[in-house]
């Protein structure tokens, strides 16, 4: 055989090929058509659609409202240059080469299966929250899902614009394919992992326990202050060694405090707290501070028969006894002192150990001036016993001398 009619039977082997070949690609065209799944790779992405090749005669298009079920600004937020992705056949027509497709469909679908799978196993899934809407958010999970707004977090969130593009930890609460409805909560992740977390708190916890906190909220009562995964009790007593009016006065939300553990009550999960507690008391620096003899100011805290109660320093009264109020007597402390005034008083006696100061209002006064007495001189000179007696009797119209009525008693004024 020649070379030439080797080259001619290779040419025509070639050919044959080729047609089969196209014959296979047409005959793979044929059977595409609408609703049909396919598989493909983007091979461009712009903002209002995404190209991607099918292995069809021509390429498809994915418009940007098939891409996501939920909303996106353009097309390169859901799929990028080389990506593999499955798609659903929305339209064909070969006359203007347009080949419509949809990720969305597809996706769609796949939600559905795999939602209903994690709602009956309780399964936490993530998803990036796609918008903000009226009362709540919305995210992609492969099908438009909707998080409530009291289902976000464990408390109440006033303002939500900053949770575009964040990403939840999810549960999904109630699926309706007929009315295309998925409700999924974050707060039920949130309760559960705080429940656990409260559980473990609780048993590394023992009363006398000292431990940093942060105030989460202040009430008429007290404030209630975060040790850790669980709020405890700080009641308004136990806020400072001084009376508190109101907690605000001590604290205020945010701050950080040191708190000494007062009970435990696992049970009903109350814990009761002390800031003064972790506090020198009052009575500790008594000793250093206050000595006998000083001169101190403080204000009248309470009246009782006995006295008054003057506070002399936070937490510290002392005793004025009624006896120590005025120099001049007194029936009752009320006539000189009332609550709320300011007084100076002297430290008499300090007895730390026994929480008991003695103190004196009168010793911070000078004594009023007593009347003086008339010289010895200016005073009528002091009659005779004996004329005295005599006289006496003499008014009571008795005429007895002397010597008859006292006989020899006289004779020892001789």
């Amino acid at each position: 055989m020649s070379e030439e009619t080797n080259v001619e039977q290779n040419v025509q082997a070639e050919e044959a090929q080729q047609e089969v070949s196209q014959e296979e690609s047409m005959a793979n065209v044929a059977v595409l058509k609408k609703g049909d799944t396919v598989k493909g790779t983007i091979i461009k992405v712009d903002d209002d659609q995404a190209f991607v090749d099918i292995g069809y005669k021509y390429d498809g298009v994915i418009p940007v409202r098939e891409l996501s079920s939920v909303t996106v600004g353009s097309a390169g937020e859901s799929v990028q240059v080389g990506q593999e992705v499955e798609l659903k056949v929305l339209s064909i027509n070969d006359s203007k080469e347009k080949l419509e497709l949809s990720k969305r469909v597809v996706d769609s679908e796949k939600a559905w299966e795999q939602l209903a799978s994690e709602m009956e196993n309780k399964t936490i899934l993530e998803a990036v929250v796609a918008e903000v809407v009226k009362g709540g958010l919305v995210v992609d999970v492969g099908l438009r899902g909707f998080v409530p707004a009291s289902m976000v977090e464990r408390s109440f969130v006033e303002d939500f614009s900053d949770y575009k593009g964040r990403t939840l930890r999810l549960r999904v609460k109630e699926m309706d394919r007929e009315k295309n409805k998925v409700i999924l909560s974050q707060k039920d992740v949130l309760d559960e992992e705080f429940e656990a977390k409260k559980k473990e708190v609780f048993a590394q916890l023992s009363v006398g326990q000292e431990l940093d906190g942060t105030v989460q909220r202040l009430t008429q009562f007290g404030a209630f202050v975060d040790i850790g995964g669980v709020d405890g009790l700080v009641h308004i007593s136990e806020m400072a060694w001084h009376h508190v009016e109101t907690p605000a006065e001590v604290v205020k939300e945010g701050d950080q405090v040191r708190v000494q553990i007062l009970k435990l009550d696992p049970a009903n999960e109350r814990i009761s707290l002390s800031i003064k507690a972790t506090q020198p008391g009052p009575w500790q620096q008594v000793t250093s501070s206050f000595n006998v003899g000083d001169i101190v100011t403080g204000t009248v805290k309470r009246l009782a028969q006995f006295g008054a109660f003057v506070e002399v320093a936070p937490g510290v009264e002392g005793l004025v006894h009624i006896s120590q109020i005025a120099h001049r007597h007194i029936g009752t402390p009320s006539e000189v002192l009332k609550e709320g005034q300011e007084v100076q008083a002297k430290i008499l006696d300090v007895n730390a150990g026994e929480k008991r100061i003695s103190l004196s209002i009168k010793e911070t006064e000078e004594a009023p001036a007593t009347p003086e007495r008339a010289p010895k001189s200016d005073r009528p000179a002091r009659a005779p016993k004996e004329t005295v007696i005599a006289e006496e009797y003499q008014n009571q119209g008795l005429n007895l001398t002397l010597g008859e009525r006292f006989g020899d008693k006289l004779s020892k004024f001789k």
